[in-house]
């Protein structure tokens, strides 16, 4: 009798761990969307916002053969928007600032993996030696792999602008002018530093965006929220697969978050 009720009982807890947690998986989840900066050689290991061109492709290569769903930033907007079911394994891959060693080193990689990124550009330094030229990126945007998003004209975080017609300036002429150049839709907005405020937010939506990125918005900030999307630092530590592969599983955030996250 003793025997018979405990093959019962441990099946059921069982089911019910599974059931809880699944359920608490399921609201933690932040689909991944992973930031890059500079990928070169010789980075600094403590420079967080460097990569070298070994590490991308080693994560790149771990990505490909592991089978994520790497789609490109703006459709898996659109599945949160629409609150539609999301690939397993699903990831987002974007660069911020518009640095030529993008085109140098991690477009090679993208294209030998067919793997789609967004990268965003502080469009008044298009073409200063240390960022990519107009033809470089429609290089880039003829492989079809690569999307351009705004990251606002200049460089200076749109909070520390109080001038409306400024802030403004910044978010639609950034738009207007990487679509006369490139010929194609602007559709994804990054903030700069990845800082913004509830006005900032509206501009972006009333410039015709259909989403914009942030860094590390906070818990406060639903996750359902396309135009305050939560991303993931990549840096020199994700160097380790380990690491990497834990970033990607899309409850890195929700740790993040309760431990203060990070800024850009």
């Amino acid at each position: 009798m003793f025997k018979r009720k405990t093959l019962i009982v441990i099946p059921s807890a069982i089911i019910l761990f599974l059931f809880l947690t699944g359920n608490f998986l399921q609201r933690i989840y932040v689909p991944p969307i992973l930031m890059y900066h500079y990928v070169y050689h010789g980075a600094n290991p403590n420079d967080r916002l460097v990569v070298t061109p070994r590490t991308l492709e080693r994560q790149m290569r771990f990505l490909k053969k592991y089978r994520y769903n790497v789609l490109p930033l703006k459709e898996l907007a659109n599945l949160i928007r629409d609150k539609k079911r999301i690939p397993t394994r699903a990831v987002a891959i974007t660069f911020d600032d518009g640095f030529k060693n993008n085109y140098t080193f991690a477009f090679p990689i993208l294209k030998k993996y067919n793997l789609p990124a967004t990268m965003f550009i502080i469009v008044n330094e298009v073409g200063r030696p240390d960022k990519m030229s107009w033809e470089e990126m429609k290089i880039m945007r003829d492989s079809g792999i690569i999307d351009f998003g705004s990251h606002a004209l200049g460089a200076e975080p749109l909070i520390n602008i109080k001038s409306d017609s400024e802030l403004k300036r910044q978010v639609f002429d950034s738009k207007k002018i990487l679509e006369e150049k490139l010929n194609k839709e602007a559709s994804m907005f990054s903030y700069p530093e990845g800082r913004f405020n509830p006005k900032i937010r509206q501009l972006v939506i009333d410039a015709g965006y259909k989403g914009a990125v942030a860094t590390s918005p906070g818990k406060n900030f639903a996750n359902g929220d396309i135009f305050a999307l939560k991303r993931l630092r990549i840096s020199s530590n994700a160097d380790n697969l380990f690491v990497f592969w834990f970033e990607a599983t899309g409850v890195y955030t929700f740790l993040k978050e309760r431990r203060g996250g990070h800024k850009k």
